[in-house]
């Protein structure tokens, strides 16, 4: 006997709803990373997908605008900072599961240029980096919110220059917006952080600033509270672990 349509349309329906859970399990853990983190990442993605796992879902922005998500209650499993405030910002709301905080990478602040430009300068104390723009603008994430900006602001006050160039900061929403602007030579100089600058090759490093010129650059991890994949806790160990951590050595960050 030939199923009627109905039969075929419920027999169908039944089937949807048998596989509905393992298609919700094939989506990996939903990570919420710092822009800079975005080619080391995306690698160590592939990696733990290369070990049968279903691949993360990874979701960059600035960590500040992404620590606001987590304060309205954005569903994700995985944080990671590019600085400890914003870490700290979730922490004391709650956000984070305790026992997986971690911090396990560290970078370096970085003046670039257009890979065109013959821009030199030599950074240290008061250096004449005003002049150096002349009419154009200073490229940076935000400064008063995006850790990329606020380290460079840091260090730009370190060194006696701020002041020089406030007036002359073209604030971007994050450190990769602001290695953008250069990269298209909206900006003649920028500040970002040397794994941005070594990611790009319409870029190059003008000069290094001083570790002591700015608060340590620091990556803070900690899975979320409303994580609910069960490959969280493992894809974070894995990131953790020393394969995880050659991974973002090859991309040029500094592991700990």
């Amino acid at each position: 006997m030939r199923p009627t349509v109905r039969q075929f349309l419920l027999f169908s329906l039944a089937s949807l709803l048998a596989l509905a859970p393992a298609r919700a399990q094939a989506r990996g853990p939903l990570v919420l990373a710092a822009a800079s983190l975005q080619e080391a990442l995306n690698d160590a993605a592939r990696a733990w997908a290369a070990k049968r796992h279903a691949a993360p879902v990874l979701s960059f922005a600035a960590s500040s605008a992404l620590a606001r998500q987590i304060d309205a209650g954005a569903p994700a499993d995985l944080f990671i900072s590019a600085d400890e405030e914003w870490m700290d910002h979730v922490a004391g709301k709650q956000r984070i599961r305790a026992g997986t905080r971690a911090t396990f990478l560290t970078n370096r602040l970085v003046l670039i240029a257009p890979a065109t430009s013959r821009a030199r300068l030599t950074i240290g104390r008061n250096f004449p980096l005003a002049r150096a723009l002349g009419g154009g603008r200073l490229a940076m994430a935000d400064p008063d919110s995006v850790p990329a900006g606020r380290y460079g602001k840091a260090a730009l006050i370190a060194l006696g220059v701020w002041n020089g160039v406030e007036g002359k900061v073209a604030g971007a929403e994050n450190v990769r917006a602001a290695l953008a602007l250069v990269e298209r030579g909206a900006a003649p100089l920028g500040i970002v952080y040397a794994t941005d600058a070594r990611a790009s090759a319409r870029v190059r490093i003008v000069g290094t600033f001083p570790t002591d010129s700015h608060p340590p650059i620091t990556y803070p991890i900690a899975t979320l509270r409303t994580a609910t994949n069960p490959d969280t806790e493992g894809f974070r160990r894995f990131l953790l672990s020393r394969e995880g951590k050659v991974i973002f050595a090859r991309r040029g960050f500094a592991v700990r």
